[in-house]
């Protein structure tokens, strides 16, 4: 079911919002009294987002798509339960881990998808440092893949959503020092099958 489908914009009605302040909070607010055409805004800054994190759990592009539509239809239904405590952003990982796990648990598997972001090439390197940026890609995702679900759950969200620390603890509900623990020895951990694989003092 694609998000056009399921939350029809009506095109004949403004933004509620207003001008001068167009951040998601007031995008969130304004859904919360009807607005589909911010939520129509909503969707085009983070559906990308959250499909990217949504394929890391599902592992399947049409279960990801799907998921984000869900993501946004509950948007729709409990705008007016979200505090502003927290970012938008982090409410949104926060619904899509969710409803990730529920569909996990469904299907009896909770594995992550070993999936890490591609090394950006930068234009001015030559062939070999190239290679050596693509060789080592190679070997820390099959690190990473080595990795406890848990563990690497914390490495996407910090380096590849860049999320904070209290961002992580809201998304999965654990305390910030457990944050911390899991990402220290998650950290480590890279560290050292790293270097066995022969690339010493290799940081993440």
């Amino acid at each position: 079911m694609q998000y056009s489908q399921a939350v029809a914009v009506d095109a004949g009605r403004g933004a509620q919002w207003s001008a001068q302040d167009n951040s998601d909070a007031a995008l969130v607010e304004a859904i919360a009294g009807g607005d589909k055409h911010a939520l129509q805004v909503l969707y085009g800054r983070h559906h990308v987002k959250v499909y990217r994190f949504a394929l890391r759990f599902l592992r399947d592009e049409s279960s990801a798509e799907d998921m984000v539509s869900e993501v946004f239809i509950d948007v729709w239904r409990q705008a007016e339960r979200f505090e502003r405590r927290c970012q938008v952003t982090t409410w949104l990982l926060a619904i899509a881990r969710n409803k990730a796990l529920s569909s996990l648990r469904r299907r009896s598997s909770e594995q992550l998808d070993d999936e890490v972001a591609e090394f950006i090439e930068d234009p001015a390197d030559n062939p070999e440092v190239t290679m050596q940026k693509q060789e080592r890609g190679e070997i820390l995702r099959a690190c990473l893949s080595e990795l406890s679900p848990a563990h690497r759950e914390i490495i996407d969200l910090v380096y590849y959503h860049e999320r904070s620390i209290e961002e992580v603890s809201e998304i999965i509900g654990v305390p910030t020092n457990t944050v911390k623990t899991r990402m220290f020895y998650a950290r480590k951990r890279i560290g050292e099958m790293m270097a066995a694989r022969g690339i010493e003092r290799y940081a993440i």
